[in-house]
């Protein structure tokens, strides 16, 4: 019965995820960048095709070096549907609570406090909120990380093993952490074997998908690189500068924006740290380390992607600490009050009734218009259009340089006048409306409430 009551919790959250980020895509609020990245990329996969992103300019194994997507496309060799990916997210961002609830009673904490901090793990604003944020693998790594420790707890290499292949199949960056886990299982944990196959696995991936990979799928190195140029122009020159320039790195991370982001970070279970047993965020220490000394504002927030591989030793941390006796708070249910303050305070479920609803003036001409495109021909739209119409070779988004685009390329330009999204303007729009309305190529198939389906003659 116990086990049945967290099961119910675990799906009851993998349901409630689904209905909302499913709801944010009904409601035409989904970004482009990056769901249609992905969401076009599993599809060409499944269809047989080279992945290569229209929007990136490059295959998709060049953006994060993640061959996840290849056993994810056969959810669409069933059918074809973004609903898949929403699915897949919600189903791995609840399930995390498994392992949390097991490694807890693993550490030694009663029944009623493993469950606790199974429901505070579902609780963490952080889960709710990624979900609202498209798709993105990096979620599948969020649990596969937990079951990660919990197997070298158990002394189960094999799935230790099977666990991290998939974290680092989610993406380059989290060589970083695997290899960090590695060094934190064989220092504090005393898990030799365990620690030499996460640093030996974690080290060669993090040079083969960094230096051959991603170069070799997308022509240079990752852009990311750029948010780090204070300290260089490449993965290598910025890592010896980590150690060369210790006054410029100090200098980025003791600011106010990095105190922000620490209390945003740790406030949801700051009641149960203890500075004596730390040391499960040795392992979390690369992807905080990478968030803190960037200046990209959406690595500091609990809104995106970032932060998730920093969770799972944020709640072994709390679980060692509980189960030394520590933390301010010792019954349960204060433990789950605080939560769910933290989590109506930095939940973004207010999005439903303000952000997402701005547009939905033009929702109904918008799903009229998108009806209409039943080809698989090319597209050229407006960001958050995108992801309703991303499963062609062809789709591309509507930038800031409307002279620069090749028109003759597209069989539909769909373009919303109204509410360009977020990488292009108002006036940008109704620039490229402008020329194609001049062109001879073009016919105006809908028109209403500014938004124009263009065809091509």
């Amino acid at each position: 019965m116990k086990h049945f009551r967290l099961s119910f919790l675990i799906i009851g959250s993998a349901l409630a995820l689904f209905f909302f980020s499913s709801l944010r895509h009904f409601l035409i609020r989904s970004s482009g960048w990056d769901l249609a990245i992905f969401d076009q990329a599993v599809y060409l996969i499944s269809e047989g095709k080279t992945p290569i992103s229209s929007i990136l300019g490059f295959h998709i194994l060049g953006d994060h070096a993640a061959p996840i997507f290849y056993p994810i496309a056969l959810l669409y060799k069933i059918y074809a549907d973004v609903h898949w990916l929403f699915l897949l997210q919600s189903i791995a961002l609840s399930i995390g609570a498994i392992p949390v609830y097991h490694l807890s009673l693993k550490s030694g904490l009663n029944n009623k406090l493993a469950k606790t901090l199974a429901i505070l793990y579902l609780l963490y604003p952080l889960i709710f909120n990624i979900n609202l944020f498209d798709f993105h693998p990096d979620v599948i790594a969020l649990p596969a990380i937990l079951f990660a420790i919990l197997a070298a707890y158990q002394a189960k290499m094999i799935w230790f093993t099977v666990a991290i292949l998939i974290i680092l199949a989610c993406k380059a960056v989290f060589s970083l952490t695997v290899t960090a886990m590695g060094i934190w299982l064989l220092l504090f944990k005393k898990k030799r074997a365990y620690g030499i196959i996460a640093i030996t696995f974690g080290s060669a991936w993090f040079i083969l998908s960094t230096q051959i990979i991603i170069p070799t799928f997308r022509g240079y190195e990752h852009s990311a690189v750029s948010r780090y140029g204070y300290l260089g122009d490449s993965i290598l020159e910025i890592a010896k500068n980590l150690f060369l320039k210790p006054n410029l790195v100090f200098s980025h991370l003791f600011t106010l924006a990095n105190l922000e982001y620490l209390v945003l970070l740790f406030s949801p279970v700051v009641w149960g740290l203890s500075f004596r047993y730390l040391s499960p965020l040795v392992a979390a220490s690369p992807a905080l380390l990478l968030n803190l000394l960037t200046d990209y504002p959406l690595q500091k927030d609990l809104l995106h992607q970032y932060s998730l591989p920093i969770l799972p030793f944020l709640f072994l941390a709390v679980i060692e600490s509980l189960a030394a006796g520590k933390g301010w708070l010792k019954q349960p249910r204060w433990m789950i009050v605080w939560g769910m303050i933290a989590f109506i305070a930095l939940a973004k479920f207010g999005f439903f009734w303000t952000k997402y609803l701005t547009e939905i003036d033009t929702w109904k001409a918008t799903r009229e218009a998108i009806n209409i495109v039943e080809t698989k021909g090319n597209v050229l739209t407006n960001n958050q259009i995108a992801p309703q119409l991303s499963q062609r070779e062809v789709i591309q988004l509507v930038g800031e340089k409307p002279a620069e685009i090749n028109l003759d390329q597209f069989d539909y330009i769909l373009l919303n006048l109204r509410y360009p999204g977020l990488i292009s303007s108002q006036a940008t729009v109704e620039i490229l409306n402008d020329r194609i309305a001049k062109s001879n190529d073009f016919e105006l198939m809908f028109d209403r409430t500014d938004v124009k389906l263009w065809t091509q003659n």
